[in-house]
């Protein structure tokens, strides 16, 4: 090993030379065969006994700090107690081994891991005796670095347990008590399932600023793999990265979760142009992971749907030209030409500058409307926001075309009443998506940007310079009448 290079092999190379010098003092045989005899002994029927021997063999490897010897002490222990269903004395001896002056941080990790793994061998419906059990754990875990991932899986099968019960509250504020963004040996698969886990919790909850916070510690570029981030690697905190828990799903599912999540925040707030960027995601996902086309053009019709729902000029939630991006990346796909036809024309009806008729709308797309009535159309709000958004288009085609018109005119164009006409119309302008004037008396509706202060500015100087040049034509025709007719300009008469 060359002087200064880092890297997990060699940090468990010296890691197994540590252990080796210090396991040279016990006599591994002979403590086998003495941890063999003290289960002989509790075979028959004096466990209490065979429990104070090895406590007394793990004190004698823990003086000389043995880790290897130790760690089977602890084990054998531990053995006793789960073969006899004790499961009160299996958390009062992971209590006391743990806790047992200069204990050496292997052996407890070892004693966590062991202990965790009886979790689920206790019956189902004994779930006092499991909860006791993790609690008892999670109070060995407390405060120590080293088990940190522990205590993480722990209270999430906590967490787990109470949503199992219907608390979904306490599950939530159970799971927020780890911040797992900031263990450098968790793998980054885990960390991610970790987080939209406490995002669903707080969804669930009807939490969504917090799960607004808990969504950013993840980055759509974490759902990219790369080199130094996988098992075995060295993590920010100069650790080996251990393997992911079991039944940790991979990134390319995780992203899946995790636009589903975003989808059902941003949908709570009704932010149309971020739930169609959500869907697109999912869609693009879709298409790297080789989905079939039933499972990937469900979710481009939502793109579609969305598109259309949200408004065509800038809000709080988002410009016009993302969505704009977003309309020509949907219109320009092939997969909608060729699949969805009629998905594409409804595109085309608000990409076109025509002014849309309801009536017509409604015959085209309503059958559309009522097949997403489990989906897209599930809140009666969106397919209101549907109609806004024709209705809206129909004025910006009109803000257009027209400088001045009347009211009623208008009012005609949108198939709407006057009172209706003037509401949108002022909502817009409100918005800053049009420039309007209504003159009630006259019934007249004048769209006219006012001329911002840098066009005034310029409009003085060009009549100013028009000024000048006309002043200086007529001087010259003057001073040519003069010297024709032999006047002296500025004589008295």
């Amino acid at each position: 090993m060359s002087v200064g290079e880092f890297t997990a092999s060699n940090i468990a190379m010296d890691m197994d030379e540590k252990e080796k010098a210090k396991g040279s003092i016990v006599d591994m045989v002979k403590l086998t065969a003495d941890i063999a005899a003290q289960k002989e002994i509790a075979a028959k029927g004096q466990r209490a006994q065979a429990i104070e021997g090895l406590l007394n063999l793990e004190k004698s490897s823990r003086l000389a700090e043995d880790v290897t010897a130790t760690k089977a002490c602890c084990s054998a222990i531990l053995e006793l107690c789960y073969d006899a269903r004790d499961w009160r004395g299996l958390e009062e001896n992971v209590m006391l081994l743990t806790k047992r002056r200069s204990q050496l941080k292997q052996a407890i990790q070892a004693v966590v891991r062991q202990a965790m793994g009886y979790i689920d061998s206790i019956p189902a419906g004994d779930k006092e005796t499991r909860v006791g059990l993790i609690k008892t754990l999670q109070a060995v875990t407390g405060g120590k670095i080293f088990v940190e991932i522990e205590r993480a899986r722990l209270t999430k099968r906590l967490a787990a347990i109470k949503e199992a019960e219907g608390n979904v509250d306490e599950a939530a504020d159970i799971l927020q008590e780890v911040a797992v963004e900031t263990f450098g040996a968790m793998a980054k698969t885990e960390k991610i399932a970790f987080i939209l886990e406490q995002v669903r919790l707080c969804l669930d909850k009807k939490d969504f600023t917090r799960a607004q916070i808990l969504s950013r510690k993840v980055s759509p570029r974490a759902f990219v793999e790369r080199k130094g981030e996988g098992q075995g690697e060295i993590g920010i905190e100069g650790t080996a990265i251990e393997e992911a828990d079991q039944g940790t799903p991979g990134l390319p599912e995780l992203k899946l979760r995790y636009y589903q999540l975003l989808i059902r925040y941003y949908s709570h707030s009704n932010n149309y142009l971020e739930v169609t960027r959500c869907y697109r995601s999912l869609y693009e996902a879709h298409l790297e992971a080789g989905a079939p086309p039933d499972t990937y053009l469900p979710v481009l019709k939502a793109v579609v749907w969305f598109l259309c729902l949200a408004p065509a000029y800038s809000t709080k939630d988002g410009s016009a030209s993302d969505r704009a991006t977003l309309l020509a990346a949907t219109v320009s796909d092939k997969r909608l030409a060729d699949a969805l036809p009629l998905h594409k024309a409804l595109l085309g009806t608000f990409t076109n500058t025509e002014v849309i008729r309801w009536t017509a709308f409604e015959a085209a797309y309503g059958a559309e409307v009522a097949a997403e009535a489990g989906g897209v159309f599930a809140e009666p709000k969106r397919a209101e926001d549907l109609k806004l958004r024709v209705v809206e288009h129909n004025v910006l085609v009109a803000a257009k075309y027209y400088s001045r018109l009347r009211t009623a005119r208008l009012a005609t164009i949108l198939s709407l009443t006057p009172e209706q006409m003037e509401k949108h119309v002022s909502d817009l302008v409100v918005a800053k998506a049009i420039c309007a004037k209504i003159d009630r008396p006259a019934g007249v509706i004048t769209f006219a940007a006012p001329p911002s202060p840098e066009q005034q500015l310029n409009g003085w100087a060009g009549n100013i310079a028009k000024l000048l040049d006309k002043v200086d034509k007529a001087t010259q025709l003057i001073e040519k009448e003069a010297m024709v007719h032999k006047v002296a300009l500025g004589a008295s008469a």
